[in-house]
């Protein structure tokens, strides 16, 4: 489920967490990292990107895992991120930043002063002091660039990871960009240019000693754990026309009949959709993603019997495979979901239990939603207002956020844990 994050949309899926958790956990213990410090943080744009921006968190664009196809491609991105900070780089480039201002008012103070001597002189100074910061700042991350694809190769190898996918992705970027850097000054970029990014990892991988049968064929089961989250992901954001084209008919692999059977959903095709995904339940029936998938195509079709069932048996199914990096929480949010729709006697209850569980896990914003409703049915307005407020403060709505909790607390005893969690969210 995405919800906004510091202005972008952070996409939140059990599958594609734990898929992608375990392709970077390798790199993150050769990092010499504790377990769980590194984040994956998904981030629902087209654009073909990955980036750090301080601390131990990674962005991943949506539209860079629907373009790489190599899961070890994949991990080059991510090695190439964490050699950025394993080498202190944003650290650093905000020191330097510092001192390049600095030393621009310097140097346009000292223009200042020449003006008065010799305008023309003094003019030529003050312009060309933004200019010679920006060319040194510029010239440092490329320096950055470089030693970051060093480092990240090292973790590569040092992973027992194939590094090639360091050539498989830089080559990607070469034939989407080499038109544009044959017209561009290699001076005025952030990034090295992609020819001499690939001569740099050719040279560093052929001195390296490594194991590439065992670094390519050891990870058979992610390599098509990959090709299913890459469908996932290009079957829910991307058109119709281009999910055909990417998976056509013919095409009858359980990647391209899980992107079809989503896309069909998406576009309120149900019966499509289910055939599609029955399919795939067939061919891997201890698959629990499909049968979630199935369950929100029985919600949307209003068969709240069928979708509960079907989320239920997903639940069984992942709670014993479930790996350290997953959580079950959108799964939980979505029984409690459907039970609140279905509203047979009981089923308020069970969705707060549904919530409350999910919520151990994540602070899904539709969790809080749906605790709100079903306390509501309840006849709990105090609990359902907190719980309102509490899904603004997630989604980043301050305003609404302050606005229900001071409804919650006019209705809840100063005693509740309720009333104290509204109080936090006023101050």
């Amino acid at each position: 489920m995405p919800h906004a994050m510091f202005g972008m949309t952070e996409i939140r899926d059990t599958e594609i967490e734990s898929v992608l958790y375990e392709l970077v956990n390798p790199l993150a213990q050769a990092a010499g990292m504790d377990e769980g410090r590194l984040h994956i943080r998904i981030i629902g744009d087209d654009d073909f990107n990955a980036f750090v921006a301080g601390g131990e968190d990674v962005f991943v664009n949506t539209g860079l895992i629907a373009r790489v196809e190599s899961p070890h491609a994949f991990q080059a991105v991510i090695a190439h991120e964490m050699g950025h900070m394993v080498g202190g780089h944003i650290a650093q480039m905000s020191v330097r930043m510092a001192a390049e201002m600095k030393r621009s008012l310097i140097v346009q103070a000292l223009g200042i002063a020449l003006v008065a001597a010799n305008p023309m002189a003094g003019m030529g100074v003050v312009a060309g002091a933004g200019g010679m910061s920006r060319q040194s700042l510029l010239a440092f991350s490329r320096d950055e660039e470089r030693m970051a694809d060093a480092l990240g190769i090292d973790l590569m190898l040092k992973a027992g990871l194939d590094p090639e996918g360091f050539l498989l992705v830089i080559k990607q970027m070469n034939d989407m960009m080499s038109a544009m850097e044959s017209r561009a000054n290699p001076n005025n970029a952030r990034h090295p240019f992609t020819d001499e990014r690939i001569k740099n990892a050719r040279e560093k991988i052929a001195g390296a000693s490594y194991d590439k049968k065992a670094a390519t064929t050891s990870r058979k089961k992610l390599v098509n754990e990959y090709a299913m989250i890459r469908a996932k992901i290009i079957g829910y954001l991307s058109p119709s026309a281009t999910v055909i084209a990417i998976y056509p008919q013919k095409d009858t692999s359980n990647p391209a009949l899980y992107a079809r059977a989503i896309a069909a959903m998406r576009i309120g095709n149900l019966e499509s959709a289910k055939t599609g995904t029955l399919t795939l339940i067939k061919r891997l029936p201890e698959n629990p993603f499909f049968y979630e998938l199935l369950g929100d195509i029985e919600y949307q079709s209003g068969r709240y019997d069928d979708s509960i069932a079907a989320y239920e048996k997903s639940l069984e199914l992942l709670r014993p495979i479930c790996n350290r990096f997953c959580n079950m929480a959108q799964i939980q949010t979505a029984i409690g979901l459907a039970l609140i729709e279905r509203n047979k006697p009981g089923d308020a209850d069970r969705s707060v239990e549904a919530a409350k569980r999910a919520l151990l896990e994540s602070r899904l914003p539709l969790a809080f939603w749906v605790l709100s409703r079903a306390e509501n049915v309840r006849g709990n307005a105090g609990v359902a207002d907190w719980a309102m407020a509490e899904y603004y403060a997630v989604t980043r709505q301050d305003k609404k956020s302050r606005e229900f909790a001071r409804r919650a607390q006019r209705k809840l005893p100063k005693d509740s844990p309720e009333y104290i969690k509204a109080g936090d969210l006023l101050k």
